[in-house]
């Protein structure tokens, strides 16, 4: 028996997992692929995430999970009509892999149990106890009494709890040998409708050119690729020399009732399938917010489930203020997320 499953080990279920077992509590954190593993992401941490790191796990980012160039110096962002907007502020770059296989770790070093190649496939709740299929060579069962969801976008175990079937946002990058003439040091994003159906971006990782785009159409990512490629090489002079890999992804949408789902019953949501999640995909300061306040919530409701669901909601109020703040300001950017203004 545990006090709580976590599913996921990405920074919200790292985050949850990190608070719960270093408070006493027993926890069981599954992931469902092999630790470290891969996850498509810019992998930029902006201020806020470095802050909470700090907060959370006690300590600064190792430079071993960072990738050249390590200094994210902010974001540049180009509307819809071409103007652009700098937003500088210090930040990292860092390989996803190895920064949440560091955030796993601190956890395991907290106490939490760690099984990584897991999949949850359902949870039932009887008599305060829930009970979580989860799947590796064979089918078994854990008990907990909580659980919180921390799986990312995909959110199958969410999918099968509430039966819903939620909306995506598709990305597809490629990573590339080339140069291009502008700043590593910073992160790009393009909001020209011609360009995505959500936006296109740029960003260097270790020397490796990363370009991008978000559709909510999977049959026209081919020709807004390449039309950004185009964009890309009048603009500012792109050459790309050999392409090194492609990314296909999936993001919440986010759209403008700004629904979060906090959870049901003894199970909570945290990070991307709760709906945290602000502009151009940045989830990761909010996906370790939102788990830390999941963890709280349970601590200081354990043996009161019915307010548990009120008390993270009332805790994670500024993280919700902020993030629709951040959509705010991309919507009076550009035409392309007028929808999102508040």
């Amino acid at each position: 028996m545990y006090d709580a499953i976590i599913i996921g080990a990405g920074p919200a279920g790292c985050t949850a997992a990190k608070t719960l077992s270093e408070n006493g509590y027993k926890v069981l954190l599954v992931e469902k692929f092999k630790l470290p593993r891969y996850k498509s992401c810019s992998g930029q941490l902006i201020k806020k995430s470095l802050d909470l790191v700090r907060e959370y796990f006690g300590e600064d980012v190792p430079d071993f999970t960072t990738c050249a160039p390590a200094e994210n110096r902010g974001m540049i962002f180009t509307d819809d009509k071409g103007a652009t907007f700098r937003f500088e502020q210090y930040g990292l770059n860092v390989w996803r892999s190895t920064f949440d296989n560091w955030l796993a770790e601190k956890a395991a070093k907290s106490g939490a149990e760690i099984r990584d190649n897991t999949s949850a496939i359902s949870a039932s709740e009887s008599g305060g106890i829930v009970t979580v299929t989860l799947k590796v060579e064979r089918i078994y069962t854990e008990q907990a009494r909580y659980v919180i969801d921390c799986e990312g976008a995909v959110g199958a175990f969410k999918r099968k709890l509430l039966n819903i079937t939620p909306q995506y946002i598709l990305t597809f990058q490629t990573f590339s040998q080339g140069s291009i003439d502008l700043d590593h040091h910073y992160f790009y994003a393009f909001l020209q409708p011609e360009l995505s159906e959500y936006d296109a971006w740029f960003n260097v990782k270790d020397d490796q050119l990363v370009l991008g785009v978000a559709v909510k159409d999977k049959s026209k990512i081919e020709s807004y690729y390449a039309r950004f490629i185009s964009y890309m090489e009048k603009n500012y002079g792109l050459k790309i020399e050999k392409q090194l890999k492609i990314d296909k992804w999936i993001m919440p949408h986010i759209r403008p009732d700004y629904t979060i789902n906090y959870g049901v019953g003894r199970v909570l949501f945290a990070g991307e399938i709760a709906g945290f999640l602000n502009p151009m995909g940045e989830g990761i300061s909010a996906a370790m917010e939102s788990g830390h306040h999941a963890a709280v919530s349970i601590i200081n409701n354990f043996d009161n489930p019915d307010s548990i669901c009120s008390d993270y909601k009332e805790r994670t109020a500024l993280l919700y203020d902020y993030m629709k703040r951040q959509w705010n300001l991309i919507a009076r950017m550009t035409d392309t997320f007028n929808e999102m203004k508040v």
